[in-house]
């Protein structure tokens, strides 16, 4: 193999995908990225065996060939490179020579036949979305997914392709986050995949603002193609919870509130907290909202907002960051709270097809 690359292209790429992989000790092929050519591009794949990433770059290709490449020292060497171009130029033993102006380097690699094949993705069905749709779904709700390992059927997101929409469903058992999109589901098309959690932080580092993203799903794998970029995934297997049935089907009181001001009051008042108290009290009264913290070994906060409420007095206790992590990624300038009482489940609702249903943590009114 013998290709010339631009500095600019290698560099992205490989910061990309150069993590996947790891350090294995045991099967050093994994921490290598593998190399292949074709006529007006090189592509770059990495696995750590249940998820894969291959994204193509373009290059001037004088030799076709293959090889694999130890991804973190060549990511460090092009990084520091200070040439437009590079050339690399790989022999029968698996070692690449990188040349950029007076800077030459060599790096071992290993055979390409030692590469893990990828798996075959093969449907009849896939759905197209709007890459930038496709991200803003997964931004507004991956974050609610659990990290319980022993839950791993919540260990990543729900997306559901039923009656004519795309839902994106995370949860971690305390709250729940969801967005759906309308899309056209033929017969026989509908779907359901759980995507692990380390796959959706990269498709939300490969979605882009224009295009569209390609889903299929075959049994246990699923492929996402956007552009340049094909990932590869195992999906979780299991059976997700009916996150339908936590949705409370109604509520007494409906407060509309500014988000901006909601962010930054819980925020500041936050900041009483510690890990073992950390809880805030949001207080409604008429036409007013107070967010306040009391930790006995640190002090106390407290900050007010107007909201449009006539209601009873109420006093909800909440975990902040649960609070603050929708409030950070919905565009809306006001958000609705749906209260039934003290105790039950809180649904946060915008002017978008999203809705977050929240559970109070449970604390004494002063």
């Amino acid at each position: 193999m013998k290709i010339t690359i631009q500095k600019d292209h290698l560099s992205s790429a490989l910061q990309r995908i150069q993590g996947i992989g790891g350090s294995w000790s045991t099967r050093p092929i994994l921490s290598n990225v593998l190399w292949e050519t074709d006529t007006e591009k090189a592509c770059l794949t990495a696995t750590d065996l249940k998820m894969s990433l291959r994204i193509s770059v373009p290059a001037q290709v004088a030799k076709a060939g293959s090889t694999t490449i130890p991804a973190k020292p060549l990511f460090n060497i092009v990084r520091e490179l200070s040439e437009p171009q590079l050339e690399l130029e790989s022999d029968e033993q698996h070692s690449t020579s990188i040349t950029s102006g007076s800077a030459f380097f060599k790096i071992l690699g290993l055979p390409p036949e030692d590469f893990p094949a990828l798996p075959q993705v093969e449907s009849d069905v896939s759905h197209a979305l709007d890459q930038a749709v496709f991200r803003g779904m997964l931004e507004k709700t991956a974050y609610a997914a659990s990290t319980d390992e022993t839950r791993q059927f919540l260990n990543g997101v729900l997306l559901s392709f039923r009656d004519d929409k795309v839902t994106a469903v995370a949860t971690d058992g305390r709250r729940m986050a969801l967005f759906e999109q309308e899309l056209d589901i033929p017969k026989g098309a509908e779907c359901e995949l759980i995507v692990p959690s380390k796959t959706v932080a990269e498709l939300l580092r490969g979605l882009k603002e224009e295009g569209a993203v390609r889903i299929r799903q075959a049994k246990t794998q699923a492929a996402f193609e956007c552009g340049d970029l094909l990932i590869l995934s195992k999906l979780i297997e299991g059976s997700y919870p009916n996150y339908r049935r936590v949705i409370p089907a109604q509520a007494e009181h409906r407060i509309s509130v500014d988000r901006e001001s909601l962010l930054a009051a819980v925020r500041r008042v936050s900041l009483l907290t510690n890990e073992s108290t950390n809880s805030i009290r949001m207080s409604f009264s008429k036409n007013k909202l107070t967010v306040s913290a009391e930790s006995p070994n640190i002090g106390e906060a407290r900050e007010s907002l107007p909201v449009k409420f006539a209601g009873p007095t109420l006093n909800i206790g909440f975990n902040p960051d649960y609070v603050m992590d929708p409030l950070k990624r919905l565009p809306s300038d006001e958000i609705f709270l749906e209260i039934t009482d003290e105790i039950s489940p809180v649904v946060f609702k915008c002017d978008l097809p999203f809705l977050y249903v929240l559970m109070p943590m449970r604390s004494e009114t002063p």
